[in-house]
């Protein structure tokens, strides 16, 4: 018979059948955890199987503990401003030692607070990237200044789970093979923070037109704000969204410790002055910077645009402002003068307001801004007010003396294509008063020249009256006629043979047969169209009488004049021996006549002008370097009594002659020079000079055509010379040359030793008559084709 279960029997039963799930819940959980394990042992087999291949695939980043990115040209003045720069990418690379602190404490506040800390990963964030890509959601930015590195220097920006493996392996590369430093350096440098500018140095000049150094804490966290979104928070063109972001970085950085209160307060009251698209602060070397940067790619090729060369010029920056300034003033001054030529197009404006801001923005973007020579767009017009839109709806109010260079087009009577009316794209400009005046884009050109005489270097170089207008360099490629400001020259070698200043030349009328001229039968005449009888060679340059010019030439013969002016540097094919060069009919260029006239100022010597004193890589490795050269090491050209001579000379032309207004300008004595107009006054020039400065400006046609009847050099050139002198020579002293060996003062006037006893030629074409000439007069049409070459 079956036994009665006792209560221990009960009791193990329940036990038992409590422990069995326990039993299957450890057993499972035993299986599980074995799962897990499993699975990650696999998943660790896996990444370190990635790892064993990706590892050695990684780029070699040996290089980088010799940094070395794509640098630009760059180019610099005398004082060290920054002229220009070649290059896809806007690049100052700066040493960590010397990127102040304000600079990288805004980074590492917004970028990565705890950068030195960590060993390059953020590991819960990078699970939270991770997790962010495979859910397809918008990354949550986990990456680390290292792991940026890694990216812009050897990854693309995808975001795959692949590029990310590579990413954290390279990061761990670089945490390795380079220091903190070293990184946060290349980080600071490599960095795009938009408007082509490569890391924090370049953005500083960029954005503030300021050296890094002197960042403070407002600016440097604007600049920090850029790496997130370059064009997002760049605050010229979305000033709102980098102001917010600068406030948040602005806190971030307190929050960390890295500034006070009181300089986080003070730096969100700071108003910034960020620099605009309209280059104010620029210094305008632009044909200099493409001279030098063709001189650089002729020797360094390709590398020239990425090597980091810093090229240091001979320019003085006030002296190329002032001299930029001068001429584009002296070219608008006389564009006041012609007749207006009408609006440069005609589109149609829609009557809504945001659609006509729109249609504004649109046309003006083919038709920029040239300098302050500004563009507009006509909203309404009559005969007493123009209403112009400008860029981003600026609107402006034309009155009174603002349209009387434009007058001929508010008339009723105007011809449709100069007819001022709605939709009608025109040039403005700002006048002295503040006020608006209507204007046009000049079709004549100039150019200006100015070089240290004592040594050949550079001091200004103007090549045009814009760059972005026409590239044509002026001062070293264009050949025109110097008129009556390569007179001197004849002057010059009419000293060898015997002429003195008290010379008496007869200013009477001449006429030459084709066989002496070498072309035209010539009938030459003063600018006056009078004849002043005889007079001296001193008298008869400073009034720049033609007639006194030819007599010289014809009595010391144009083979001779053609040999001698060859000493200062002009090419004798270029002028050739007929009379006509004593009018200078030949074909210079400014940089030609710069040259010949500093002969003169330095006591006789031939300089060749010079731009680039120094050639070194951003690293401060010196490439080259030139040694300033001493005069007599130079080629002598003339005899230092003859450019006394000379210099006396052209001293009596700035006056009392067709330069008088040189010195009364100046009020200084030690001025020296020549006007030149040639024949319808086709070009323009004044060449002048102090013992510390020689100078040359020229204006006319590219295809020469007349400038006026009443334009001449001293009218047109002059002015923009003096303009040029008065900054130029503003603390120099008087220096006037002391007579050398040679010479000798007799009676008030100077003479060379040998012809001071009235031994030299006294005087010339003084007959009663003048010479007949070989050839009968010519009937009057053919006269109308006779070389009235040139005047004054």
């Amino acid at each position: 018979m079956p036994t009665k279960p006792t209560p221990s029997d009960n009791e193990n039963s329940v036990k038992h059948k409590i422990r069995a799930p326990m039993h299957w819940a450890a057993r499972g959980a035993l299986w599980a955890l074995g799962i897990l394990m499993a699975g990650a042992l696999s998943i660790l087999m896996v990444v370190a199987l990635a790892l064993a291949v990706a590892f050695p695939n990684l780029p070699d980043i040996s290089d980088l503990s010799d940094y070395r990115p794509k640098l630009p040209l760059r180019i610099f003045s005398a004082e060290g401003d920054l002229l220009a720069e070649f290059g896809e990418e806007r690049r100052n690379l700066t040493p960590i030692a010397e990127i102040p602190k304000v600079m990288t404490n805004a980074v590492l506040a917004i970028e990565d607070a705890r950068f030195y800390q960590h060993g390059g990963v953020d590991y819960l964030g990078v699970l939270r990237a991770g997790l962010a890509n495979v859910g397809k959601a918008k990354s949550q930015g986990a990456s680390t200044i290292t792991m940026q590195v890694a990216r812009n220097v050897y990854l693309s920006s995808e975001k795959t789970f692949t590029r990310k493996i590579y990413e954290i392996l390279l990061t761990f590369k670089l945490e390795h093979m380079l220091s903190k430093d070293q990184i946060l350096e290349i980080y600071m440098n490599q960095i795009f923070l938009g408007n082509r500018a490569y890391g924090f140095a370049a953005a500083s000049e960029a954005y503030f037109g300021k050296p890094l150094k002197d960042i403070t804490v407002a600016e440097a966290a604007m600049l920090a704000g850029l790496p997130k979104a370059p064009s997002a928070y760049n605050p010229i063109s979305n000033p709102q969204r980098a102001r917010i972001r600068q406030r948040y970085i602005i806190d971030r950085m307190l929050e960390n410790g890295f500034i006070t209160d009181k300089e986080a307060e003070a730096a969100r009251n700071q108003e910034l002055k960020v620099k605009s698209g309209s280059g104010n602060h620029q210094v305008h070397a632009e044909y200099v910077a493409e001279m030098v940067r063709q001189l650089m790619f002729a020797q360094y090729g390709d590398e020239t645009y990425t090597r980091g060369l810093d090229v240091r010029t001979t320019l003085r920056t006030t002296d190329q402002n002032t001299a930029y300034k001068a001429l584009r003033k002296g070219i608008m001054d006389f564009e006041r003068r012609q007749v207006y030529r009408g609006p440069e197009k005609f589109v149609t404006i829609p009557a809504n307001p945001q659609e006509a801001e729109d249609a504004v923005d649109d046309v003006l973007d083919d038709h920029p801004d040239n300098g302050d020579v500004m563009s507009a767009v006509v909203l309404e017009a009559d005969t007493k007010h123009i209403k112009a839109m400008r860029q981003g709806g600026v609107t402006l109010e034309i009155t009174g003396d603002g349209l009387k260079p434009a007058q001929s087009g508010l008339s009723d009577k105007a011809p449709p294509h100069i007819k001022l009316r709605r939709g009608a794209v025109i040039r403005v400009a700002k006048t002295p008063k503040d006020t608006w005046e209507i204007t046009q884009l000049p079709e004549v050109e100039g150019a200006f020249i100015a070089i240290d005489p004592r040594d050949g270097s550079i001091k200004a170089l103007v090549g045009g009256f814009d760059f972005a207008k026409n590239k044509f360099n002026h001062v070293t490629q264009a050949w025109r006629q110097p008129g009556s400001s390569f007179k001197p020259f004849i002057y010059s070698a009419a000293l060898e043979k015997g002429f003195t200043p008290s010379t008496v030349i007869n200013d009477a009328p001449l006429f030459f047969d084709a066989g002496v001229t070498g072309g035209q039968p010539w009938e030459p005449k003063n600018y006056d169209g009078t004849f002043e009888g005889p007079m001296t060679l001193r008298r008869g340059l400073a009034k720049s009488k033609n007639m006194i010019s030819i007599q010289i030439l014809r009595a010391i013969g144009t083979q001779y004049a053609q040999e001698w002016i060859t000493h200062f540097g002009f090419e004798a094919e270029k002028h050739p021996p007929y009379l006509t060069m004593a009018l200078g009919a030949g074909s210079v260029t400014p940089m030609q006549m710069v040259v010949g006239y500093s002969v003169f100022a330095n006591g006789g010597y031939r300089v060749n002008p010079w731009l680039v004193s120094k050639v070194s890589e951003q690293r401060g490795k010196v490439l080259v370097e030139t040694k300033t050269p001493v005069l007599e090491d130079m080629e002598r050209a003339i005899e230092p009594r003859n450019a006394f001579m000379m210099t006396s000379l052209l001293q009596e032309v700035t006056r009392s002659g067709t330069a008088a207004r040189a010195q009364a300008t100046l009020k200084r004595p030690d001025i020296y020079g020549k006007t030149g107009t040639t024949n319808d006054s086709m070009d323009a020039w004044f060449a002048g000079y102090n013992p510390t400065l020689t100078a040359v400006t020229w204006i006319g046609y590219d295809t020469p055509r007349k400038l006026g009847d009443r334009e001449t050099g001293g009218g047109l050139s002059l002015p923009v010379w003096i303009t040029f002198m008065e900054t130029a020579l503003k603390n120099v002293p008087v220096m006037e040359p002391a007579a050398p060996e040679g010479v000798v003062h007799v009676g008030g006037e100077w003479y060379y030793d040998e012809y001071a006893k009235s031994s030299g030629v006294s005087g010339v074409g003084l007959e009663a008559k003048p010479e007949p000439s070989t050839l009968p007069l010519p009937p009057a049409e053919e006269k109308k084709k006779i070389l009235d070459l040139f005047r004054n």
